[in-house]
């Protein structure tokens, strides 16, 4: 969906600003107002939904469900596996410990990450394309979850979770920028807008798809 909002954004004031200087900085205005508009009306929904009861019924079924599971084995292993974003506390930071997950680690990083590219450039796509096929995160949060009892623990998930939001924050900062200057000067614009597009295909559509396996399966 932002794929696409971008894209009619920019149709949009292609038709309706002139393209000199004054017509391209009222486009970047129009561009930085939007994703605020989007940015407030995602943080409030956020807050809104869970006091909908819909979404209370379903906290109080998933945490009988949890208490059930618990005590039909005897013990907390069913908590205890689920190390990872989902999960909703651990044994040194409670409830925070998913917050601080995203918030502090994942999305930090992905700022560093993205901040990286001004310090340190990559000028070859095929590395840069190598370097996200050659990250083996999966294979990593799989032993957070199944491997040595060293590996289930709080430190080793958060320190993946630091490196998967910087790799990812540096590598998509970097073939974003290296997409539109690898094709002609005329079709730069188009290519930019293409690899934004694609970029949010694999989050929201590839990305959640495979989430949602992750969590059957696992």
């Amino acid at each position: 969906m932002l794929g696409i909002l971008v894209l009619l954004l920019r149709i949009l004031t292609k038709a309706v600003y002139p393209q000199d200087p004054d017509g391209l900085r009222k486009c970047v205005n129009l561009y930085f107002a939007v994703g605020i508009v989007v940015m407030v009306i995602c943080a409030v929904s956020y807050n809104v939904a869970y006091t909908l009861p819909v979404i209370k019924f379903r906290e109080e079924r998933k945490a009988q469900a949890l208490l059930k599971e618990s005590q039909e084995n005897g013990s907390l292993t069913g908590l205890e596996e689920n190390i990872l974003a989902d999960r909703d506390e651990d044994q040194l930071l409670g409830y925070w410990f998913p917050v601080l997950l995203m918030a502090a680690a994942f999305n930090v990083f992905d700022l560093v990450g993205k901040s990286l590219t001004a310090v340190f450039m990559l000028v070859d796509e095929k590395t840069a394309v190598g370097g996200c096929i050659a990250r083996l995160f999966y294979s990593l949060f799989w032993g957070c979850l199944h491997g040595p009892m060293f590996l289930r623990t709080e430190i080793p998930v958060a320190i993946l979770t630091c490196l998967l939001g910087l790799t990812n924050g540096y590598l998509t900062s970097v073939l974003m920028i290296l997409a539109p200057k690898s094709v002609p000067l005329k079709h730069s614009e188009t290519a930019g807008i293409v690899s934004a597009l694609f970029l949010v295909i694999g989050l929201a559509a590839s990305g959640s798809v495979l989430a949602w396996f992750w969590v059957i399966w696992f």
